[in-house]
């Protein structure tokens, strides 16, 4: 990111440096095609105004004959020119602007998928989808109008400007002693620009968040009846979107009435000076008006420069985000010396360990506990307690703060992510298909297996029998999230994933919380198919479903306050003996609600 102590000039210019450095100079032969299309479409401009002097004094004053026939070929010339320079600076410069959005956002999203969980759970989605869309879009737009103003319009003015001190050195300065004076207001309106860009960026997010957050719980506002709230809030928001728009459009075109009046008077003072000239034979009249074209002609490159800055500054306003973005290393990563993680048994050992999400947000206090190789450990207590962190903290979403977790004797610090992750198998209450076919749902747990892995994944995961009966089979698209499938089926694809990855050790978090009972029924069996061998850490709110676990360990308040099997538990008649007779008061067991800390 860039620092606050710099000024705006150095910030700009920073920014500058690292567009060209990173994103422009690779396509730099293209841009040079276009430069020299630029100058091509600039000279031509140029000519046009030229022309006006034969075409009324050879043509029309003198009437010669000649000139009847070169002027129009010329005419032609210059056009043809102009059209396929004008085409090929398009071509080019909009392919530079295109490959530099899809090259950012690439390396964006690259860079996204590589963040820690905590980024994602501090940023909300909207914001992160204005990074991709509205920023970028500003940034293409104002890296291809700074090309083409700071080239192109500059090379039109200066081939103008030349052709009127051809034909009038005296009158062209005369002219351009009033236009600098325009200047000034301009760099002020970039500056606002750049100020009122940035916010409107950051209300952008903000909607796009609750457009997120309102389709996906559509069925909750619905159920609630708060579909006027939600309007209400989007509304508020749509009205400051609109304000700061209208803001942003008066800022950017104040320019306009002090280019008008500047341009008005310059032509008008140019009309009654040349004139005289003209009528007292001083300079002819096809000189004159050759003067005035380049004139009115140069007045449109000089708004599209004057406009330059305020576009640019929304740019690099973009810029400035994108970049932080990019700039926010994650700290979870591999260490320098990280050695890949070698699995013999699949052993998890806790050693005192301390966690906090922020500095206010201490989840874990001195957690102690070991998952045999080979065994099932499970987790249970009330929500809020750290079952669902400690669980985060095997394959490193997040790093302990002190203390050690280690996996076979392996500080899992000291490994690399890759080697950690591809050892553990993981199986949550949240769901994560994606909207695709069964079959690449499946694979997502090895993307190398043949269909004869996927099948007995499937079939193993007791997920063969819907899938079956899917319209396409294993071939049929699932939905965003696995919308088209039961809860059940769901969880099934999840747990076929898992059975594909084929881990030595395996998380199932809160797997069958939201499940019914008979498709409880059906995902338990395909669990104890899929824990066989395996090292298994299970969380779960249901005691029937853990009460086979090697070991249990009760977590409260973020520290392990009991540990046992149920049995053993039961008869010491504490924390988990409550929780026990809590859950089958009346001689059924009670389904709390879930509410896990992640």
């Amino acid at each position: 990111m860039t620092s606050p102590s710099l000024n705006p000039d150095e910030t700009t210019q920073a920014l500058v440096r690292r567009l060209f450095r990173e994103s422009i100079r690779p396509y730099i032969w293209r841009l040079t095609f276009a430069g020299l299309c630029m100058i091509l479409v600039a000279a031509t401009t140029a000519a046009n105004a030229w022309i006006m002097q034969p075409v009324l004094d050879d043509v029309f004053l003198k009437q010669d004959p000649t000139m009847l026939f070169l002027v129009p070929a010329a005419i032609l010339v210059i056009a043809a020119i102009k059209g396929f320079s004008t085409y090929g600076q398009a071509l080019f410069l909009n392919y530079v602007g295109q490959r530099i959005v899809a090259n950012i956002q690439v390396r964006m999203y690259a860079h996204l998928i590589r963040a820690d969980l905590a980024f994602f759970h501090g940023t909300s989605t909207g914001t992160l989808v204005s990074r991709f869309t509205h920023d970028l879009q500003l940034l293409r737009a104002g890296i291809a109008n700074a090309l083409s103003g700071m080239v192109k319009d500059s090379l039109t003015l200066i081939f103008l400007v030349g052709v009127m001190f051809y034909q009038d050195w005296t009158l062209a300065l005369i002219t351009f002693v009033i236009y600098p004076v325009a200047v000034l207001p301009i760099m002020q309106v970039g500056r606002r620009m750049r100020k009122v860009s940035t916010g409107m960026q950051l209300l952008v997010g903000k909607f796009t968040a609750l457009l997120e957050e309102t389709f996906h719980g559509a069925r909750h506002v619905k159920a609630y009846g708060m579909e006027s709230h939600e309007t209400a809030r989007a509304s508020n928001i749509v009205e400051k979107i609109f304000k700061l728009g209208y803001k942003t459009t008066k800022v950017r075109n104040i320019v306009h009435p002090v280019m008008e009046l500047l341009g008005s008077l310059g032509i008008a003072f140019v009309v009654f000076y040349g004139g005289n000239q003209v009528l007292s034979g001083t300079t002819t009249p096809g000189a004159f008006f050759s003067f005035i074209a380049a004139l009115l002609m140069a007045y449109q490159p000089m708004k599209s420069i004057a406009n330059l800055n305020a576009t640019l500054q929304e740019g690099l306003a973009a810029a400035s985000r994108v970049f932080a973005l990019l700039d926010d290393a994650p700290k979870v990563c591999d260490r320098a010396d990280a050695k890949p993680l070698k699995v013999t048994g699949g052993e998890i050992v806790f050693r005192d360990v301390h966690f906090a999400y922020g500095e206010n947000s201490p989840a874990l206090h001195g957690v102690t506990l070991t998952v045999p190789a080979g065994k099932t450990a499970a987790l249970v207590g009330p929500s809020g307690s750290g079952k669902s962190t400690i669980l985060n903290l095997i394959p490193r979403f997040y790093d302990v703060n002190s203390g050690s977790l280690k996996i076979d004797g392996q500080d899992v610090r000291d490994t690399t992510l890759a080697t950690l992750r591809r050892t553990i198998g993981l199986v949550s209450q949240e769901v994560g298909l994606f909207d695709n076919t069964v079959r690449e749902n499946i694979l997502y747990g090895d993307p190398d297996a043949t269909d004869a892995a996927i099948v007995a994944a499937a079939k193993a995961a007791a997920a063969d029998s819907f899938i079956d009966k899917l319209p396409e089979g294993y071939d049929t698209v699932i939905g965003e999230r696995g919308g088209r499938l039961s809860g059940g089926q769901r969880q099934r694809i999840e747990i076929a994933r898992a059975m594909l990855r084929n881990a030595p050790i395996l998380l199932l978090d809160e797997a069958t919380s939201a499940l019914d009972t008979e498709s409880e029924r059906q995902v338990q069996t395909a669990l104890q198919r899929l824990k066989q061998g395996r090292t298994t850490l299970v969380i779960a709110h249901r005691l029937s479903t853990v009460q086979d676990a090697d070991i249990i360990y009760v977590i409260d308040a973020g520290r392990v306050v009991e540990e046992g099997t149920h049995a053993s538990l039961l008869a010491r008649n504490g924390v988990y003996a409550r929780l026990y007779a809590l859950q089958f008061e009346n001689g059924t067991e009670a389904q709390p609600p879930t509410c896990v800390q992640v």
